[in-house]
């Protein structure tokens, strides 16, 4: 009986002991403080914006945007100035391949729902989406006025248009099709640039692009779910003793809020952790289903005290004047 309540003696102090390490050695309380502004990441540049419930993979989101509120559109080279311009550290983008072998930026798979024309944005040349109006589809009172109708002539830009005349801005690249050929063709391209230009740039998307882009430039920046799992799922694991996955180096997590609480030391410790490692933290708002963001005011309510990390957001021009 003494023996046993001695063992059970010894197994509460170290309980006690592993308690006591878990805290000292994962609180954010106990750790580099972060005094930075938080590192802000603009969906899409300045865009018209619109609810998310009940958005479907074909949702023709220009049809259902809210009263425009400013007069830039989503995925043109005056959205991603009027971004930077507004605080925004870093611009997300899409990218489809053109029928020529270039890259435009444009989110959806067809051209139906933004510009007067049908069909797929790979059937037709650069020269010809140059010519089309991306402002014709968007009407935020169900059809009864397009306000901008006749005024996205020509701003369908290229990636090369945006590298180009955004040479010193940091670009999120974001490869929308499960095509592993369209990562090939993108490692080719940034492939040209000099190591300087790519060290600005991240690459996300579906898993089977981002590893081809992988394999053929190693050192860029990426983002996919299995980059995301290969990193959090041992994390979540072992990140207690205070060990970071190699799979967590050199990258960038876009953390969703719905989870954020499951790693170890979040937020300060893990940010630290990772930005030992030259990882980037963006912390995304729901379960990062639909690109939610953090919008309003009310949203920023929920984030941890004092958080400084990375936020996405679809609204910069409301966000930076509030954080910066």
């Amino acid at each position: 009986m003494k023996k046993f309540k001695r063992l059970i003696k010894r197994l509460f102090i170290l309980l006690l002991i592993l308690a006591a390490f878990l805290y000292l050695n994962n609180s954010s309380r106990l750790t580099k403080s972060r005094n930075e502004p938080p590192f802000l990441l603009a969906h899409r540049g300045m865009a018209q914006t619109f609810p998310m419930e009940e958005i479907e993979n074909d949702t023709c989101t220009a049809e259902i945007i809210y009263e425009p509120e400013h007069p830039y559109l989503e995925n043109t080279i005056p959205s991603m100035e009027a971004a930077f311009q507004a605080g925004a550290d870093m611009v997300e983008l899409d990218i489809k391949p053109t029928k020529d072998g270039q890259f435009a930026v444009f989110h959806d798979w067809t051209l139906d729902c933004r510009t007067e024309a049908r069909g797929m944005v790979q059937d037709y040349t650069m020269a010809e989406l140059k010519k089309l109006d991306i402002g014709y589809g968007y009407t935020a009172d169900h059809g009864k006025t397009y306000p901008f109708r006749g005024k996205g002539i020509g701003l369908m830009p290229s990636l090369d248009e945006v590298l180009s005349q955004l040479p010193d801005k940091s670009f999120l690249i974001h490869i929308k099709s499960a095509d592993s050929a369209e990562g090939t063709q993108l490692a080719d391209f940034l492939s040209k640039l000099p190591k300087k230009r790519l060290e600005q740039l991240t690459v996300y998307g579906d898993d089977k692009p981002i590893s081809a882009l992988k394999e053929q430039l190693p050192g860029i920046r990426v983002m996919s779910m299995a980059a995301l799992k290969s990193c959090l799922l041992p994390y979540i694991g072992i990140g207690w003793t205070g060990m970071i996955p190699s799979a967590c180096k050199d990258t960038q997590l876009h953390v969703p809020e719905k989870y954020a609480n499951l790693l170890w030391g979040f937020p300060n410790k893990f940010l630290n952790r990772m930005d030992s490692v030259n990882t980037r933290v963006i912390l995304v708002a729901g379960d990062g289903g639909w690109s939610e963001g953090f919008d309003t005011k009310q949203d920023l309510q929920r984030l941890p005290q004092n958080y400084h990390g990375g936020i996405w957001t679809n609204r910069i021009d409301v966000i930076a004047p509030i954080l910066k």
